[in-house]
Parts: C-alpha cells; structure tokens; sequence
C-alpha cells in the first residue's frame, strides 16, 4: 500500500482525464441533465449550460486542478496551504463527500438491483407500479446491494491512485461511452403508436430536447434556466466538492493542463448531451410529454422502466446496456467521492492508505445503513428552507449540494480572486511554458462573475 509520505502521480495525462471524466459522468448528469433540458425549453437549456460550461465551469475546474498541483495536498490541507486563515474552507470541502458517498453507495445498490432483475430476465417487474417503492422499504435487501457497491468502490481506492483509479477509468470509460452513444443511436430510430392510435417517434422528441423553446420565455423563467444550468454544472464538473483538487494533486509538474481541462470539459458535455439523447426522446416516444417530467430516482427506477417495457423484447436488452453503464458511471464517479476523503486523511493525518480507507469505509457503512433505514424504521419526513419536504437522503443530498457545495464554491472564489490573486492559478496552468488561454476571462470571472453567480445560486437554493 501507498504511504502517505509518498504521493502517487497519474502516469499520464489521460489517465487523469480519464479519471476526471469519470467523476464528473455520475448519476447527475444521466437522471438530472435530460430533465432540466426538457423543463427549461430544450435548446435553450443547451445554450446556456454550454455557454456556461466554458466560462463558469472552466474557472472553477481549473481552479481545483490548479489548486491541487500547486499544493499536492487534498482539499482538507490544500486550502490552509495556500493560506493559513483558510483552513476552515478545506474541512468544508472535505465534509462534503463525506456526506455524499454514503447516500451514492445506496443509489448505487439500487442500480445494481435493477441489473441484476433485467439480467435475470424479470424486468416486467420492474416496470410494475410500487416495484420500486417496496424494494427501497425493504429491510435486508437495499442494505446488501448498498455493502456491494460499497465495497467495490473500496477495493478500486485501496488498490491506490495507479492500480486502481487510473486503470478503472481506462477500461471502463471507453465502454460507458461506447455504451451511451449504442443507446442514443438506439434512442433516436424508435417509434410507438399509443392506445389512442397517436404515434411518436424518437426523432420528434430529440427535436422537443434540441429545438429552443422560447414560448412564455420571461426574464424570470430565463434566470430559472441559468440557476438550472449552473446547479448542473456542479454534478457534471464535480467541483466544490475536493474532488478536482485531489486529482490535480496527482497531476505531473509538467502535464499540460489547459490541454487536459480541455479534454475534461469536452468529454463531459458530450457525455451530458447524449444523456438526453439516450433518455428524452425515447420517454417522449413511449410516455408522451408527461413522462419527461420526472427526475431523480423517479426517472430511471420508475419511468424508464415503465419505458423499457413498452420497447418490447428489445427492450429488455437496453434496459441490461443502460443499466451496466449507469453502474459503471456510479462507480467511477463514487470512487472520485471515496478518494477525496481517503486523501484528506492521509494528508492531514499522515496515516497509510490502508487505514485512511479503512477508517472512510467504516463511516460509510454506519451513515449508509441510517439511509437505508430512512426509508422502512428511521422514515421520517421535514420541511427544507427551499419548501420541499425531506428524509435522510434527500437531507444530506440537500445539505451537501445545496448549502456547504456552493459555500465551498464562493470561498475558493474569493480565496483565488482576491486573498493569494488569480495570477497563483495562472502561474500553475503556465509553468509548462503553454499559454493558459481564455486567460482574461478567468479572471473577470474568478473576481466577479463566478461569486455572484453563485451567490444567486446559493439563494435560490435555500429559499422557498
């Protein structure tokens, strides 16, 4: 095992693209993505997020990475490294996926779930009404699937940063990828004719996801969009959670790292855009408009299902090709969560990988079992500031994405922009003799846009 006196590097650049493009290709940006983009007037939707991908997004990913590789330290230490009065900043940022891998291990033992039932050939239950409902209440079940998830996620981390992490995301995003574009390919050739003799077709709902709609358009319904587009940017980069900065720590000296953030962003729009090709014209085919209105867990445990069903035969083998690339997106994506923690820990208390995992595998499992236990024994329901009504999940999942991710987002601005200076990143991107590029914009955005922005954010979050 790795000793925490000696810090692993990626081995090359694609590696840590790879590893990067893995984090951020999670559930959020397969269950949430299409959804937005069907509420939020379809291309409209897409302007804005990637308009807001390479400006937003760009400066607080090349931040973390920077951040990361300046320090070689994890979020927990990095943030006191660059200032001694910051340290606050980093216990925030490690918090965060400490309370986000527990509830993701859950999920993701419900995708294995679902695997397992399509690959058994029992997918009609799936599609059934309060399948879904009594298989989360259950008191054994969703706790098994949730230990292996967990437990696969653990292996990959204790196997370290080469062995492990860099070697998943080599095997497994090409296939994910692979599998995404079999599926939207899939997605756009279907047509059904419903009950009442009304045929749809994949292509009209890729039109219903592509074609803005700028019907009703106000300047409170465009600012939705923009709120919309920039929560989503936080699930897709997965910044403000440590993550970006851990993996910038394993970065070489002499990596190119405006090459790389580049690539990062590329792949994950692309990803995110055919997410909405997989999923929204073939909801739109076989349930109408009012089937794309569901998100979440509700979406892919529920609806598509429902959908899959209505495929027929060939529905079954899609559900099976979904569902194995949604679990390899989980996977990747909670190993990134997982890593974070662990390299905190080592960090700041120069502990071995070993027991640094050890130690985070231990919280999980006690914080895991408490979600679990939200939905049969611990159920219980609360008001959130934002008027919605809450459990165990959907606390923590609110707490972290909605509250301590954004605080963690305009701290690191205002510690970058205004504290240490934009030219601390700057230096960082262009130690390797590359020009950083969209240079004056990252600072015009890292200064005032981006907090702004994110303060707008923070408050449409925790008000009603």
């Amino acid at each position: 095992m790795e000793k925490s006196t000696k810090r692993n590097s990626f081995k090359g650049s694609i590696g840590f693209v790879l590893a990067a493009a893995g984090s951020a290709v999670g559930l959020g940006n397969i269950w949430r993505f299409p959804y937005l983009a069907a509420k939020d007037g379809g291309g409209m939707f897409l302007a804005v997020y990637i308009i807001l991908a390479l400006t937003f997004g760009f400066t607080l990913l090349i931040t973390e990475v920077a951040i990361g590789r300046k320090t070689k330290q994890s979020p927990l230490t990095a943030y006191g490294k660059l200032h001694s009065k910051w340290k606050g900043l980093g216990i925030i940022a490690c918090i965060v996926p400490v309370i986000i891998l527990p509830y993701y291990c859950v999920i993701g033992g419900w995708v294995i779930k679902y695997l397992l039932v399509y690959l058994t050939g029992n997918g009609v239950n799936a599609a059934k009404d309060g399948y879904f409902t009594g298989f989360i209440s259950g008191q054994a079940e969703p706790i098994i699937m949730m230990l292996i998830f967990l437990f696969a996620v653990v292996f990959v981390v204790f196997r370290g940063v080469n062995k492990g992490i860099e070697s998943l995301s080599k095997i497994l995003m090409p296939i994910l990828l692979l599998f995404v574009v079999i599926i939207a390919v899939f997605s756009l050739t279907i047509s059904h004719t419903d009950d009442n003799g009304v045929t749809r077709t994949g292509m009209e709902g890729f039109g219903i996801y592509v074609i803005p709609d700028f019907n009703g358009m106000t300047y409170q319904s465009f600012m939705n969009v923009l709120v919309d587009a920039m929560g989503q940017l936080f699930y897709s980069l997965s910044v403000a959670m440590g993550i970006m900065i851990t993996y910038g720590s394993y970065v070489h000296d002499d990596a190119n790292l405006k090459s790389s953030i580049n690539q990062i962003e590329i792949f994950d729009t692309v990803v995110a855009f055919l997410a909405g090709v997989m999923i929204i014209p073939a909801v739109y085919t076989f349930a109408g408009t009012e089937g794309m209105e569901a998100s979440g867990p509700g979406l892919m445990f529920v609806t598509l299902p429902r959908v899959f069903e209505a495929m027929g035969g060939i529905g079954h083998i899609v559900a099976c090709l979904f569902f194995i690339m949604v679990l390899f997106a989980a996977l990747t994506s909670a190993v990134s969560i997982m890593e974070a923690v662990v390299s905190s820990f080592m960090d700041k208390f120069n502990i071995t990988r070993t027991k640094a995992t050890t130690v985070e595998t231990v919280i999980a499992i006690i914080v895991g079992l408490l979600v679990c236990l939200g939905y049969n024994a611990l159920y219980f329901e609360m008001p959130l500031p934002n008027g919605s009504t809450a459990q165990i999940l959907d606390i923590m999942d609110y707490t972290s994405n909605n509250i301590l991710m954004p605080i963690v987002a305009i701290g690191t601005c205002i510690l970058i922009g205004w504290i240490v200076k934009p030219k601390l990143v700057i230096d960082e991107v262009e130690k390797t003799g590359v020009k950083m590029g969209r240079k004056k914009l990252f600072v015009v955005m890292i200064k005032f846009v981006a907090p702004i922005l994110l303060a707008i954010l923070f408050l449409k979050s925790i008000l009603p």
